[in-house]
C-alpha cells in the first residue's frame, strides 16, 4: 500500500496559506454582515449600492465555498488514507490519487490569488490601445490587439465595453478605448501594460517587405469614487461619431465624446449613451479614475525612488514581441515567457503570459525587498 502521507501534509500546508491569503478569517466575518445587509427590503432602493453590495456578497462567499470545499475534500482523502494504510488495502489507491490530484489542481488555480497583491488588482479597469510607429501595420496591428483582448475577455467571463474608436487612415485604428469589467481584471490586465512589438510580412506593402509595427497598451484601475476633482478649464472635449471594431457605425450623430486633461495628457471617451451629455459625464468619470491613478503611480514611484528600489517597468517600454516572419514565436521580454502558437495567442490565449507576469513581479518585490 502506498503512503501519501507527504502529499497530504503539504496539501495541509497549502491550504492553510490559501486561508491566508484569501483571508478567510475575516471574511467570514465579512459575510455575516454581507448577509444581514442583502437580505434588507430597501436594498434596491439604491441600485448602484445594491449591484455592489452583491458582487462583494458574491465574491466572498465563493471564496468561503471554495475554500470550505477543499478542505472537506483532503479531509475525505485522509480519512481514506488512513482507514486503507490500516487494513493495507491496496485497492484503495486510485481513489486516493484521485482526490490528491484534485485538491492539487484547484489549489493550483487557487494560488494566483496569491500574486493579486496589489491596492486595485480586484478592480475592473479601462484599457487603452495606441497605434505608434509603424504606419498602417501599427494601426492594423492595434485592432489585432483590441480583438485579441476581447477574445480573451469572453473566454474569462468578462465584461467588454468598447468605450471609443479613432479609426486608421487605411485600415485598422489608431486608437481605442474599452472597459473590462469583472473580478482581478485589472490585476491580470496590468500585465499587459506597456508596448507590443508585431513583426511579419506587410499585408500594406506591395513589394511583400518584413515590418515591424508597435502599438502602446495602457491600464487603469476602476475606483469608485475617486479622491481627486478636475478643473473643468484643464479639459478640452471633442466629439465624435460613435462606431464599433472595424469601423461599424453605430449611429450617424456625433454624440461620442472624447476628454483630453492638459495638464496630463490624458484622453477618456465615451459612445455607448445616446446623447453627447450622458457620454460626456462617463467620459469625465473615466478621467478622474485615469488622474487618481496617474497620482497614486507617481507617489509610489517617488517613495520606491526614496527607498532606493527599482520600479517595474512602465506602459512606455517594450515588453512583449509577435513574430510571425521568418519564424512563429511570441515572446514577454520580462518574464521571457514564450509561445510558438502566435494564432493561438492572437486568438486570446495569453494567461500563461500574464501569470508569468504576476510571478516575476513578486519576485523582483521579494528581491528590491
Amino acid at each position: 500500500m502506498r503512503d501519501f502521507s507527504d502529499d497530504l501534509k503539504e496539501l495541509r500546508g497549502r491550504i492553510a496559506e490559501a486561508g491566508g491569503y484569501l483571508k478567510i478569517d475575516s471574511n467570514r466575518l465579512r459575510l455575516v454582515e454581507l448577509e444581514a445587509e442583502v437580505a434588507r427590503p430597501d436594498l434596491w432602493d439604491d441600485q448602484e449600492f445594491a449591484k455592489k453590495l452583491n458582487a462583494e456578497y458574491s465574491n466572498v462567499k465563493g471564496d468561503i465555498d471554495d475554500f470550505d470545499a477543499l478542505r472537506r475534500d483532503l479531509d475525505d482523502t485522509e480519512v481514506l488514507h488512513e482507514m486503507a494504510r490500516e487494513m493495507d488495502d491496496e485497492t484503495q489507491e486510485p481513489d486516493i490519487q484521485s482526490g490528491v490530484t484534485s485538491v492539487t489542481a484547484r489549489l493550483d488555480q487557487l494560488d494566483l490569488r496569491s500574486l493579486f497583491t496589489g491596492e486595485h488588482d480586484e478592480a475592473s479597469c479601462i484599457v487603452q490601445i495606441n497605434a505608434k510607429d509603424g504606419g498602417v501595420d501599427a494601426q492594423d496591428w492595434s485592432e489585432m490587439l483590441l480583438r485579441m483582448y476581447g477574445r480573451w475577455a469572453e473566454r474569462r467571463g468578462f465584461g467588454f465595453e468598447v468605450d471609443g474608436i479613432s479609426e486608421g487612415t487605411e485600415a485598422g485604428i489608431l486608437s481605442a478605448e474599452f472597459t473590462l469589467t469583472g473580478r482581478y481584471a485589472y490585476g491580470l490586465m496590468v500585465a499587459e501594460r506597456g508596448t507590443h512589438r508585431l513583426v511579419r510580412i506587410s499585408p500594406f506593402d506591395n513589394q511583400g517587405r518584413r515590418q515591424t509595427s508597435f502599438a502602446a497598451v495602457q491600464v487603469w484601475p476602476v475606483m469608485d469614487d475617486p479622491d481627486i476633482e478636475i478643473n473643468e478649464s484643464d479639459v478640452r472635449m471633442e466629439v465624435f461619431r460613435a462606431s464599433g471594431a472595424g469601423g461599424q457605425h453605430v449611429n450617424k450623430t456625433s454624440s461620442a465624446v472624447r476628454l483630453i486633461h492638459e495638464p496630463t495628457g490624458l484622453v477618456a471617451s465615451s459612445q455607448e449613451e445616446r446623447s453627447q451629455l450622458q457620454n460626456r459625464e462617463k467620459a469625465l468619470n473615466r478621467l478622474r479614475t485615469m488622474v487618481a491613478a496617474k497620482v497614486e503611480e507617481e507617489r509610489d514611484a517617488e517613495l520606491d525612488r526614496i527607498a532606493g528600489r527599482q520600479a517595474h517597468v512602465g506602459w512606455g517600454s517594450q515588453i512583449r514581441s509577435y513574430v510571425l516572419q521568418p519564424y512563429q514565436m511570441v515572446k514577454d521580454l520580462r518574464t521571457e515567457v514564450e509561445v510558438s502558437n502566435v494564432a493561438a495567442v492572437l486568438d486570446g490565449d495569453i494567461d500563461g503570459f500574464m501569470e508569468g507576469y504576476l510571478r516575476w513581479r513578486r519576485r523582483e518585490s521579494d528581491t528590491a525587498n
